[in-house]
Order: structure tokens, then C-alpha cells, then sequence
């Protein structure tokens, strides 16, 4: 995967720099590298005098130190002082050369003199003293340690005890229980009367009918209603308690046609549009004896509770998007592009290899699909139902995605929260599964959510104000997959969830009666990973919402729907004659194996348009409202990589004090500055002329919304295009200096394709 170790010069001195020098060493006493634990954490196994490799062609910005597995990582302390260039985004658990034992894909153990290279795994031996050992990680590092002086057997038994702890039995054993058990008894004395609020979330868990009946009301979904029978799920073991239905539909019929659907899936509301129509979802009908007479049933139903009484049209995602394994299989090929193949042997052909992969074929068909189910919830007022095999997969993403495009509260942050909350989390989406945590079935793995957040970014990078939250954002829920501290991504549905933390509860000794959110918090309690001042980073200057306190107390305050107006006559999208700096015509060129859009560039009316058709004309053809739909624009020339979340760890595709980074830097300083001159408006509070009196209320330096302030208008050293995320001490790659493109540009003589130069900044 990676090349062999560097050739060495005919001289050197094989000393480490923590050996150099002894005198020096001894007087005064060697510092003693201790880790930083958290509760419950202990450490299992450690090795001295390890090099931590930073380059693949030198050794000279290689690190010495010691590398400790614990039960919840595997840390790296340098012996020296830290580097120049620190990441930015201070994590509250980690730190900079730590990796959570959920995050490792692969151990891999090699011995350079024998010649040998083992996968590592629960309970496997090891026959040979390791070298080297090469941990791939699920967040797309990749990471080399070298045992040049270190002790044989101590590394062979550090790397024995990582490839074990990092294959967990059980789900118990994962580290989340211990440390939330500790954290919860530490934190009992800031209870009050034995019970704490949920941790100040302002994010609703959907665990509580008045969760969907606030929802309910927020849609003016008025025909619909909260059914509680599946409490203690009695009927369906990954449906969560409380579930949305028509209102014509008893609970004693539902409990009747819930034996024919998989699972016990019965139809479940997503989402109301302001014109009546209903966002469904539901499982496949097991029983197709019973199909005709169970589908007339459901769709009388939600005919029922539409005011027009509209159609109900139904969507099988399973007949015309990628399956799971093929999900799976294109996010393993472009992982490999992006990190994994040498840039410097590839780029050349990078860009044809990445579209080859189809990831962004995938990216764009789900985007696709969700627009087409936009048309007919907007367009044609008709209510949609979402189907597949067992509703806990495709049917997330679209739903998602469709909810998102419609309703502006779910591109607030809270907002977004409650939609992954709602229909992924309490939905029952496999996160176990599907991220494979106990390392037991690869053939369930699938990474669906990235796919998701994936299809987001396309549609921040397309209409950047329209979302309260920012790319670092996505990023940061992306890597919160991998540490499993939190209840949201640990489970398959909300039954295991509940069944697991109250074993815990019992185990811990925890009263009966506690919020799970109190003692096994979600990942949305973001304090517990970040300060107050790194969790700004969420925040995008560019939002134009109409403020982040979208939902305040569980009721929207300033997000107002009525009936007169739909969206397909009043919200429309940008300008047809210049879309991302192109003129349209200008990027209208295809791909070899691209998904050919219908959303085509060219929005003139043609003959034989249809109904479809004309409705994406019709919105392109009007301004934007960053508060209203918004569909995305889906030629393969729109659909970028999301170079954040793919390139981080690659110096070689990471901008010095450049990129998007240098945008944001300057747009938050401005943001900061308004809000300091309305902060000091707001002070005047009698007649013009008066003296200004103090307010309470004025925001502190450092509870301010933007990370960069106003105050310091130099940009800081540490601003690369990788922001918050540092790409040095991670990967063993090349330097700088090492691709084509920078030795095309010193004057070497290399034939680049034109594609290349042209998509350069890709």
C-alpha cells in the first residue's frame, strides 16, 4: 500500500534524538511521557523509543516517543515539544495523536528485514518481531510507527494488545459504557433532586410523544396524529415507541397489518408540506396475498388526511438507486484514490479514476431521486411514499434529503440535528452495522450517512447561505461516527439502544427514572468534545436564515408557513444565466459513465416537456430564496469532491494560508464586526442623545458567534485549506514538493492532460 522504507544514507548516527546528547538527558531527569486519561480509561500496553514517521522520504521530521494503547485509543506522546504547525480544533477527549480503537479499519504489523506483513485481528498471533506497524483508520488516516530501537517484544505486544481491544467482544465492551457510567456519578452532586435536565439540548430526541406532537404542529400536519402502539416495542423491534399516523387509521387496524409488513414496519410519517401533501416512508409488504388489500388501505388513509384529497404516488427506492454493497464498494475506490495511491504516480488520471469510482454518480442519483419526490410534493400536491426492502437505509437518505431541499428549519443546526435525530437515529438506522463497530460482518458495512452528508455538502457548496451550519461541521458529525462515547451511532434501532442503557443503568447502579440522555448523552451535547469558542466553527458567516434561535423552548419562533403561499410559486433557485461563475453552456459536457441529470443546463422550453420538466425550468428560472426550496443542480461539472472530508490528511492537495478557509476567515471578522456595532446600538436605550447605559446581555469576547474575530485582522499562521483539521503528523506521505503539478511548474518537462490543469483546483 505504501512504499518500502526510504533507502538510507552510507553513514548515520542510528541514535533517536531522545538518546542524544546524555549528560543533557539525565540532568535533569528525562520528562516522563504520561498520557492524558479520561474516566475509566487505563492504560493496557506501551513501548518506549518508538518514531512516529511523518514523511515517506526522509526521516528528518519524523517523532520519538512512547505509544500507548489504552481501552478507548491508541496514543502517540512525543518526547519532544509539540510541532509548529497544532491543529486548531482542540478536542476535549483527544488529543493530537490520538486515534479511538473504533476508528481503525485495519492494524497491519511488518517486519522490513523478513520481508513479512500481517493483518492483525482479535486474538491472532503474531510469529514475528514487527518493524513497522500501519494503522488505517476509518476517518481516512493513515498512520506509521516504526520500531527501529524500541524493544522486540514490547512491540510485538503493544501491537497484539491494539488489534484486540480495537475488536470488541460485546457492545458493552465498548468504551462508551465505562466512561459515561464514571462521568455520570462524578457529575451526580450537579443533579438536582437526583435528575438533571437533558444537558441543556435544545435538540429533540424524538423518544417522547410531545417530541412528534411539536413536529406535528410545526408542519400543520392536522389530520395526523402520535400513536403509542408500539410502546416497549410490542410490535416492531426497530420502529421507535411513538410514531406518526393518519388520523383515519385505529390503532386496532394498524396492529392487524403490521404482521405483513417487514419487520413489522407500518408506514411512517416523515414530513407535512404547507399544501397538505405527506412525506411516508415504509417497509416492503411481506405477505403479496395481502399487498393490494394493505395498499388500498394505507393510501385511502393518507389520501384521507390530505385537504384536496390528492393522489398518493409511491416511490421503490430499491428499484432505482445503488444498493448497499454497492455503496460500499464505490467508497472503498475512492478512499483508495484519495489517500491510499501515491498523488505524485496518479494524478494524471486522478480525476477520471474518481469519477470511475462512482461515488459521485451515486452522490448525484440520490440527489436526483430527492428532487424528483420534491416535484411531486410541491408540484403536484401529491403525498409520497418512500418504500424499500426494510425502510432503514435508502429510505434515510431520501427522506432526509427531500425534508431538507423543502424546509428551511432543517438547515438550521438544530434543525439538522432533529432530521438526522428523527430519521436516522430513531428510524432505525443500523449504525452498528453499518459501520461495522465490533468488526464482525463486512458484508453489512456501508457508509450510508457519509453518503448523506456528502449529498449536504453538494447543496451548501451550491447555495452557501442558505445553511446556519458549515462544512467543518459535517465533518466533525462525520468523525464523532468513531468515538463511542455518545448513544446516537452506537446502535441499530432505538429498541437495542433503550434495552443496552438500561442494562447499563442497572450495571452502574443508576436510579430507575433517569433521562438516557442524562447518563448516556447524544452526540448533539457538543461541550463534551469541544469549548464554547471551537464549537463557533459550526457557525456559517454567510446564513441568511432568519436566526439560529430557530426553535426555542420546542416551539418555532420565527419560522412562519401559510396556506395562501406554496413554494412552487413564490421560491425559486439562482439565476439561469450564471450558476458557480459559468455561464450556462460553458460546462455542459458529460462524462464517460456519468448519471446523465434531467436537470438539464439549458432551461428554454422545449417540445414535449413534461410536467417534470417544466417544474425545474420554471424554478431555475426565478431568483433564489435562501429560506424556501431549493433543488440542486446535478450535471457531473456541479457535483464536486468534498475535498474537506477526502483530501485533509494529503499535504499534497492542502493550501498554505489558502482555499476556502481564507473566505471563511475574512467573512466571520466582518460577521463579528456588525454584531459588535448592533451589540453597541442596542445599548442606547432612551432618547437620541442620551448617555448609553450597560446591557447585561452583550455578548462576551468569547461568546461571540465567529471563531475569527473582528479584533485581529492578520490572518493566522496556521490557516491552510484543511482548516480546523491539520494534514502534518497523520499520513506518511510525500512532501510538498513531491506531485507533478509543482514540478510542472518549476519547469520540468511532464505532459499533463489538459483535464488536469483545467480541474486543478478540484
Amino acid at each position: 500500500m505504501f512504499s518500502t522504507k526510504p533507502m538510507k544514507p552510507t553513514f548515520k548516527c542510528y541514535l533517536p534524538p531522545v538518546q542524544t546528547d546524555v549528560k543533557k538527558t539525565i540532568e535533569p531527569p528525562i520528562k516522563k511521557l504520561e498520557p492524558k486519561l479520561i474516566q475509566g480509561e487505563i492504560v493496557v500496553n506501551e513501548v518506549n523509543f518508538v518514531r512516529k514517521c511523518i514523511s515517506a522520504e526522509s526521516s528528518q521530521d519524523d517523532l520519538w516517543g512512547k505509544l500507548i494503547c489504552t481501552n478507548f485509543k491508541v496514543s502517540f506522546i512525543p518526547q519532544d515539544a509539540p510541532s509548529k504547525q497544532k491543529s486548531q480544533l482542540s478536542h476535549l477527549l483527544l488529543g493530537e495523536h490520538d486515534i479511538p480503537l473504533t476508528c481503525l479499519e485495519q492494524v497491519v504489523t511488518a517486519n522490513d528485514t523478513k520481508g513479512k506483513k500481517k493483518v492483525l485481528g482479535s486474538n491472532k498471533k503474531l510469529k514475528f518481531n514487527p518493524t513497522e506497524l500501519i494503522l488505517y483508520c476509518k476517518d481516512l488516516r493513515i498512520i506509521r510507527f516504526c520500531f527501529d530501537e524500541a524493544g522486540p517484544e514490547s512491540a510485538k505486544k503493544v501491537c497484539l494488545a491494539i488489534a484486540h481491544y480495537s475488536h470488541p467482544a460485546d457492545l458493552q465492551l465498548l468504551f462508551g459504557f465505562e466512561y459515561q457510567g464514571r462521568r455520570y456519578h462524578a457529575s451526580k452532586g450537579e443533579h438536582v433532586n437526583g435528575s438533571a435536565p437533558r444537558g441543556g439540548l435544545r435538540t429533540p430526541i424524538f423518544d417522547l410523544p410531545s417530541d412528534w406532537d411539536r413536529e406535528i404542529k410545526r408542519t400543520g400536519a392536522s389530520e395526523w396524529r402520535v400513536c403509542s402502539i408500539n410502546e416497549s416495542y410490542v410490535i416492531s423491534q426497530s420502529l421507535p415507541e411513538y410514531i406518526v399516523v393518519p388520523v383515519s387509521l385505529a390503532d386496532q387496524d394498524l396492529k392487524q397489518y403490521s404482521i405483513f409488513f417487514t419487520d413489522q414496519r407500518i408506514p411512517l410519517w416523515c414530513w407535512n408540506h404547507p399544501n397538505g401533501s405527506a412525506l411516508v416512508r415504509m417497509a416492503n409488504i411481506s405477505d403479496p396475498f395481502q399487498q393490494r388489500k394493505i395498499d388500498q388501505k394505507v393510501f385511502t388513509a393518507i389520501t384521507k388526511s390530505h385537504p384536496q384529497r390528492s393522489e398518493v404516488i409511491r416511490s421503490d427506492l430499491d428499484k432505482f438507486l445503488p444498493n448497499i454493497q454497492d455503496i460500499q464498494s464505490a467508497f472503498v475506490k475512492v478512499r483508495q484514490i484519495c489517500v491510499i495511491d501515491p498523488f505524485e504516480e496518479s494524478e494524471e488520471r486522478w480525476l477520471s479514476s474518481i469519477e470511475n469510482s462512482r461515488w459521485l454518480e451515486y452522490v448525484r442519483a440520490f440527489l436526483k431521486h430527492s428532487a424528483d419526490i420534491v416535484y411531486y410534493l410541491d408540484g403536484k400536491n401529491a403525498s409520497v411514499i418512500l418504500q424499500e426492502e426494510e425502510d432503514r437505509d435508502l429510505n434515510c437518505v431520501v427522506s432526509s434529503l427531500v425534508q431538507l431541499m423543502l424546509d428551511p428549519h432543517y438547515r438550521s443546526l438544530i434543525g439538522f440535528q432533529s432530521l438526522v435525530q428523527k430519521e436516522w437515529v430513531m428510524a432505525g438506522h443500523r449504525f452498528l452495522d453499518r459501520c461495522n463497530h465490533l468488526k464482525k460482518n463486512e458484508k453489512e458495512e456501508s457508509p450510508l450517512f457519509l453518503l448523506f452528508l456528502d449529498c449536504v455538502w453538494q447543496m451548501m457548496n451550491q447555495y452557501p447561505a442558505a445553511f446556519e451550519f458549515t462544512e467543518a461541521y459535517l465533518t466533525v458529525l462525520s468523525d464523532s461516527m468513531w468515538i463511542p462515547l455518545f448513544s446516537t451511532f452506537l446502535f441499530n434501532s432505538p429498541q437495542q439502544r433503550a434495552q443496552h442503557l438500561m442494562d447499563f443503568a442497572k450495571n452502574k447502579a443508576i436510579p430507575q427514572g433517569e433521562e438516557q440522555a442524562v447518563y448516556f448523552p447524544p452526540v448533539w451535547d457538543w461541550s463534551q468534545q469541544f469549548s464554547t469558542k471551537d464549537q463557533t466553527l459550526f457557525n456559517n458567516p454567510m446564513y441568511v436564515g432568519k436566526g439560529a434561535a430557530c426553535v426555542q423552548n420546542g416551539e418555532v419562533k420565527t419560522f412562519r408557513r401559510t396556506k395562501q403561499k406554496t413554494y412552487s410559486s413564490t421560491l425559486r433557485g439562482t439565476p439561469a444565466s450564471l450558476r458557480n461563475g459559468l455561464k450556462i453552456g460553458e460546462d455542459s459536457l458529460t462524462r464517460r459513465g456519468s448519471l446523465v441529470s434531467e436537470l438539464k443546463p439549458d432551461f428554454s422550453p422545449v417540445k414535449d416537456e413534461s410536467p417534470l420538466e417544466r417544474f425545474f425550468r420554471d424554478w431555475f428560472s426565478r431568483a433564489a430564496d435562501q429560506q424556501g426550496l431549493l433543488i440542486p443542480l446535478l450535471l457531473p461539472s456541479h457535483v464536486a469532491l468534498w475535498k474537506l472530508y477526502f483530501l485533509r490528511w494529503v499535504p499534497e492537495a492542502c493550501i498554505p494560508k489558502g482555499g476556502p478557509i481564507t473566505a471563511y476567515h475574512k467573512l466571520s471578522q466582518l460577521v463579528d464586526e456588525i454584531e459588535i456595532l448592533q451589540s453597541k446600538l442596542r445599548q442606547y436605550k432612551g432618547p437620541s442623545g442620551s448617555t448609553p447605559l450597560p446591557n447585561p446581555s452583550r455578548p462576551l469576547s468569547d461568546q461571540r458567534r465567529m471563531y475569527f474575530k473582528a479584533t485581529s485582522p492578520t490572518p493566522p499562521d496556521f490557516l491552510t485549506s484543511s482548516f480546523p483539521f491539520t494534514p502534518m503528523g497523520n499520513l506518511c506521505r510525500r512532501s510538498f514538493q513531491g506531485t507533478p503539478i509543482s514540478k510542472f511548474l518549476n519547469g520540468a518537462k511532464i505532459w499533463l492532460s489538459t483535464e488536469t490543469l483545467a480541474n486543478d483546483s478540484l
